[in-house]
């Protein structure tokens, strides 16, 4: 199976039971959610799924099931996020193994390194593994971005395909098509900033708050594409609250949250994660109970 790199992929959630042991069964109530509501891939072990606090043998095993439960349908994509070159090397071959059809990777973890060991990092593994990868550009969060330059660097190796772009420069969309034209594929990795992104140009949406709403989430992406912006931009002012729970340093919790509200998931995270409480808790609620009142009617979207 070939990883397009365009559509809806939801960043799933890990979920866990009550005495923190993975939980497949709600994690194939949301995997059929988001597959009945048109997503295009499904990406694993991303900050939204709680990574790195998953044991290695649960990161194969989350693998083999969504691979299972997919069962060909769209491509699993697994997030690579690790400290060395060659433990992303390790855990890229281990991905391909279990079943994943391609990769998003994040730079070094922990260690700021340079533009060029960033290159060589991205570079060497691309070398061992014959799965196409998505660079995730977030140096909001990881203190690392990867220029232009960089990715004329790594344009070399084919299996380097496609980018997550996390920067929060809505311009800089224009700017990698304006230089490397269809050779990068760009998808928004930042919620509130997704219709927008795809207005510019991008192929697709890595999304977040999909792993609760994945129908408004398709519905936005496929309108868009369709050019019924009006409709679009309608439903995506409805659900900017609920984005804007993503662009948090609790959105773990706060998705998780709103998941179990569209009964599609558990509020369960892994310590030293804990379930929101107090007004924290209670202002999570408004929006997404407001949110659930006030929800609209979709086209029939993924007819377009």
């Amino acid at each position: 199976m070939k990883v397009n790199w365009s559509g809806v992929m939801p960043a799933v959630t890990t979920k866990f039971t009550a005495d923190d042991k993975l939980d497949f069964n709600m994690f194939e109530v949301n995997l059929k959610a988001q597959l009945e509501a048109g997503v295009s891939g499904i990406i694993l072990g991303g900050t939204l799924g709680e990574a790195s606090t998953l044991l290695e043998e649960e990161k194969t095993q989350l693998v083999r099931e969504t691979v299972r439960m997919v069962d060909g349908k769209v491509p699993v994509i697994m997030n690579i996020a690790e400290q060395t070159t060659r433990a992303a090397i390790l855990a890229a071959n281990k991905a391909e193994e279990d079943g994943a059809i391609g990769l998003m990777m994040l730079p070094p973890m922990r260690y700021k390194a340079t533009d060029h060991e960033t290159v060589t990092y991205f570079s060497e593994v691309a070398k061992s593994t014959s799965l196409p990868i998505m660079i995730y550009n977030n140096p909001v969060d990881y203190k690392i971005e990867v220029t232009l330059d960089m990715f004329e660097e790594m344009l070399k190796y084919d299996n380097i395909q496609a980018v997550k772009e996390s920067t929060r420069d809505i311009s800089n969309v224009t700017r990698i098509i304006n230089r490397f034209g269809s050779r990068l594929k760009i998808l928004s990795g930042v919620d509130t900033l997704a219709l927008e992104s795809l207005f510019m140009g991008s192929d697709g949406w890595v999304s977040g708050l999909v792993d609760a709403f994945p129908r408004e989430t398709v519905a936005v992406y496929k309108l868009a594409k369709a050019k019924r912006y009006d409709e679009a931009l309608a439903i995506y002012r409805w659900f900017l609250p609920l984005l804007e729970l993503d662009i948090n340093s609790l959105l773990v919790q706060n998705i998780k949250l709103a998941e179990v509200y569209t009964n599609i998931g558990t509020e369960f995270v892994r310590a030293p994660r804990l379930p929101l409480q107090g007004d924290e808790r209670a202002r999570v609620i408004a929006i997404i109970e407001n949110a659930l009142k006030t929800r609209p009617t979709l086209p029939d979207y993924l007819n377009l």
